[in-house]
């Protein structure tokens, strides 16, 4: 009986050991899932569907949580389904420091958090942000809204693309055709903006902003 009550301990450890969450953080989260899975063991693209509906960049997020690249398994492509595991991977994104991460840990944490943008935005693996993936964002976000047609939106994701190849392709022919956005280049644009504090989610009444890190006094 012992050991029937310890497992379900060990194999939450080992995935706050991966992900960087307290137990208490990753059963919270675990009753959310079985909420959005209808106590399954894997949810699909249309179980996130309803609860992101009012997103403009809904099909991105979605996107991310089936995108391998963001489970931590050195794979690449997407799937179809996934389970819990990859579901706290993805979540882990948008974990924020707390008052004992290091400068180095703060780092690290910054550079995980842009590289889930940037693969968000990255649609084709080819590691580059190229001005087709760019609009496509940029008329989800403006032409959703009703305030703008598609062709304003387009006309905004050019003129924005072009601003981003002057800073970084200052020196850059009138001839010259700029390829993307490149992930250095996306790490020197948001250089100035504290994502490691800032990228969080509220995910069904969840937030990983201010969930309790610390031990639970109940």
């Amino acid at each position: 009986m012992g050991a029937s009550q310890t497992r379900p301990a060990h194999k939450y450890q080992d995935l706050a050991d991966k992900t960087g969450f307290s137990l208490e953080q990753i059963k919270n989260l675990s009753k959310r899932f079985q909420q959005l899975s209808g106590n399954e063991e894997t949810i699909s693209r249309e179980n996130l569907d309803s609860i992101l509906a009012n997103n403009p960049i809904r099909n991105e997020i979605i996107g991310a949580f089936f995108d391998k690249r963001n489970h931590h398994q050195d794979a690449v492509g997407s799937c179809d389904e996934i389970g819990f595991e990859q579901f706290l991977m993805v979540m882990s994104h948008f974990r924020p420091p707390t008052l004992k991460t290091t400068v180095e840990e703060k780092e690290a944490m910054r550079k995980e958090k842009l590289r889930f943008l940037f693969n968000m935005h990255d649609t084709d693996n080819d590691g580059t942000i190229t001005l087709v993936e760019y609009r496509k964002v940029v008329e989800e976000l403006l032409s959703k809204s009703g305030a703008i047609g598609q062709e304003t939106a387009e006309a905004i994701a050019d003129a924005a693309m072009l601003e981003v190849a002057s800073i970084n392709v200052p020196h850059m022919a009138p001839d010259e055709f700029y390829e993307g956005i490149t992930f250095e280049h996306f790490e020197e644009i948001l250089k100035g903006l504290e994502m490691e504090t800032r990228m969080h989610i509220r995910f069904l009444d969840v937030d990983t902003a201010t969930m309790g890190c610390g031990k639970s006094t109940s």
